[in-house]
């Protein structure tokens, strides 16, 4: 097990310099390649020369690509600092980068907005575990039914209605035409009962989403399952239902609902674009969509490693959970 760990973290930590020195060649490499001066996107096109020149200074733009690589993963453990002349911008560790255009740390914004994105996705997951699995299964049992049948309409649904459609239409109902939910967002540690009330449309709308993937998935997982012969002898011995389905059948359900659950949770940790922007949520997903619509090069590149980092940490306890839940999975 604990050889299997080394492994894994090791590889992780390789996967991550990849993508440090892929997403660097994205925003600088490759616009460099195009003809296009990376340094105007800091200060603006209408800057006079003079000031272009002070930040590629600054920035280190016109130093190879690869020791760009080496001063940013430098910066992360022992801060970096940025001068120019007499002009000197320090960037205390952990050093995610510095924003010209809001002349501030990368760090102390994705840690400000962090907790709400965090929340958001973990609230999402918990309903859509709870009612898309739980609806996937009922169907596979009632397979034909009208309960199946109605699931199933409702998962289609789900999955092909935009999430910035079933937002407004949530707002549009719950909080301004019958007023039960005030959806205006509150942090945690001003009111515990402001912040929850804030959230509950927006985790609902999420979960909508994706509990409607997981019933999808659930229930033909569940259905091949059952056809196994495994399942047809524990009912042969005398098994209850409630053993044979529980004990055994959800077991090997649960192995491809984790593979996704690791995937789905990474990657909403790093910015739940659409629903942060629908509901006015000040986490990640808005603060990267803020980024890109000003050209801030680092904020993108800031919560590109927050996403890799959480994806690659969730498939990490994914591969870890697989042998808690299934035991014919062996880690080796």
């Amino acid at each position: 097990m604990l050889a299997y760990l080394i492994r894994r973290l090791f590889a992780a930590a390789v996967m991550l310099v990849v993508i440090v020195m892929v997403v660097f060649g994205i925003f600088f490499l490759v616009p460099k390649w195009a003809g296009v001066d990376v340094a105007t996107s800091f200060v603006g096109k209408q800057a006079d020369p003079a000031a272009v020149e002070a930040i590629r200074e600054k920035l280190g733009l016109s130093d190879p690509i690869f020791q760009q690589v080496w001063e940013f993963f430098k910066g992360i453990f022992v801060g970096r600092t940025y001068a120019a002349g007499g002009d000197v911008t320090h960037c205390a560790a952990p050093c995610f980068g510095y924003s010209f255009r809001s002349e501030q740390a990368i760090w102390p914004v994705l840690t400000d907005r962090f907790p709400v994105t965090l929340s958001l996705a973990l609230g999402a997951a918990v309903l859509w575990l709870v009612f898309g699995v739980a609806a996937g299964v009922l169907s596979a049992l009632k397979r034909g039914t009208l309960w199946d049948r109605t699931a199933m309409v409702v998962a289609l649904g789900g999955v092909s209605l935009p999430i910035y459609f079933t937002g407004l239409l949530s707002l549009a109902i719950f909080s301004y035409g019958l007023g039960l939910i005030d959806a205006q967002y509150v942090p945690l540690e001003d009111s515990f009962s402001g912040w929850f009330g804030g959230m509950i449309l927006p985790w609902i709308t999420l979960a909508f989403l994706y509990a409607a993937m997981y019933a999808r998935i659930t229930r033909a997982t569940m259905l091949e399952i059952l056809g196994e012969d495994y399942i047809r002898t524990a009912r042969a011995k005398g098994l209850k239902e409630q053993t044979v389905i529980g004990k055994h059948a959800m077991r090997s359900t649960m192995t491809p609902i984790l593979t996704m659950l690791g995937m789905d949770l990474g990657a909403l940790i790093g910015g739940a674009i659409l629903t942060e922007t629908t509901f006015s949520l000040p986490g990640l997903g808005q603060a990267v969509l803020n980024a890109i619509k000003n050209q801030d090069l680092p904020v993108i590149l800031g919560v590109t490693l927050i996403t890799s980092v959480a994806v690659l940490i969730a498939n990490l306890l994914v591969d870890i959970l697989y042998a808690v839940i299934d035991p014919r999975v062996r880690l080796s």
